[in-house]
């Protein structure tokens, strides 16, 4: 079967086996997380769940238990606190062939934590790179001689908004929580790639992955007004037609943690089930990877100032 825009997530796990390989995914609480979550649970899976409202998270998992063949834990996980990261990580048992950092946020009331962090490269960024060094030892221990994969999902936003290292929390430039979100989701490209440039030779390998445009909760502080001026929905209510369902925008990421076509690779955008194509004039606001935003230069900085961050709020 050939993948593509409108691939569904159980349609990328069809005939495949996954019994015996853990699944750690973020954000399952509701859209692209739960319909991942079910895609790889349909395969046997074993699913650990991490979500910050856990009550969400368990009516979610009565509505697609009956398809979860694996074992299935839920967690709480606050991204934003790092203190929550490390017990979400401490909880998790036996070796990890799969870290799929899924969580995000995009418009929220607050535009900083009480540490000073913004909350959106708080939890879309830093949180998932502590989670992602926590874990790397029982990413490292793969009985199978398969390596594991990290997947990131980014989002279209990432266009044209390379990380500014010099305010990466806002603090010098007026606040705005769009920019905000698009340059964390540069920051998630950044992430996959030099975490493969590191860990690589470990055996872990990470990829970022355009999940496409769907109406989740990831919108829900967007309001119907900003929706039809981005042009999720148009003036008589109806979708645009680029909006994805939810199991569809999840298709990818189901795609880059089982896809055989990506044992040993990293470092790459994905999109679509395949490689992100490069924008060019004709590309959908919505679509393309804009390699402009990637450097390997302030990806290897990035990571050394996150570190340095998660040391000083760690600690």
């Amino acid at each position: 079967m050939a993948f593509g825009f409108h691939t569904d997530a159980a349609d990328v796990v069809r005939g495949m086996d996954l019994a015996g390989r853990q699944v750690v995914l973020t954000g399952a609480s509701s859209g692209i997380g739960v319909e991942t979550a079910r895609a790889l649970g349909m395969a046997g899976a074993d699913l650990v769940l991490g979500m910050r409202d856990t009550g969400k998270g368990e009516a979610a998992l009565r509505e697609i238990s009956a398809a979860i063949a694996g074992r299935c834990r839920i967690l709480r996980l606050d991204l934003s606190d790092l203190g929550s990261v490390a017990e979400f990580a401490a909880s998790v048992e036996g070796p990890v062939h799969v870290l799929i950092a899924n969580a995000g946020v995009s418009k929220t009331p607050e535009a900083h934590l009480s540490n000073g962090l913004d909350v959106r490269f708080a939890t879309n960024h830093l949180g998932h790179f502590h989670l992602a060094h926590l874990l790397k030892p029982q990413m490292t221990r793969q009985r199978s001689g398969r390596g594991a994969r990290i997947v990131v999902v980014s989002s279209a936003a990432h266009k044209q908004m390379p990380v500014r290292l010099d305010d990466l929390q806002w603090t010098r430039r007026e606040h705005f929580d769009g920019a905000a979100y698009a340059e964390s989701k540069s920051a998630n490209i950044l992430f996959a790639q030099e975490a493969t440039r590191r860990w690589g030779g470990e055996g872990i390998f990470a990829n970022a992955v355009l999940p496409g445009s769907a109406l989740t909760g990831l919108q829900r502080f967007h309001g119907d007004a900003l929706k039809r001026k981005i042009g999720f929905i148009h003036d008589d209510g109806s979708l645009d037609p680029m909006m994805k369902t939810a199991s569809q925008a999840a298709a990818t990421s189901v795609w880059a943690a089982i896809a055989p076509e990506l044992e040993g690779r990293g470092g790459l955008v994905l999109e679509d089930c395949g490689e992100a194509l490069p924008v060019g004039p004709d590309t959908h606001p919505w679509a393309g990877y804009d390699a402009g935003v990637a450097d390997a230069g302030t990806a290897r900085l990035l990571w050394e100032h996150s570190l340095r961050l998660v040391k000083s709020l760690a600690s």
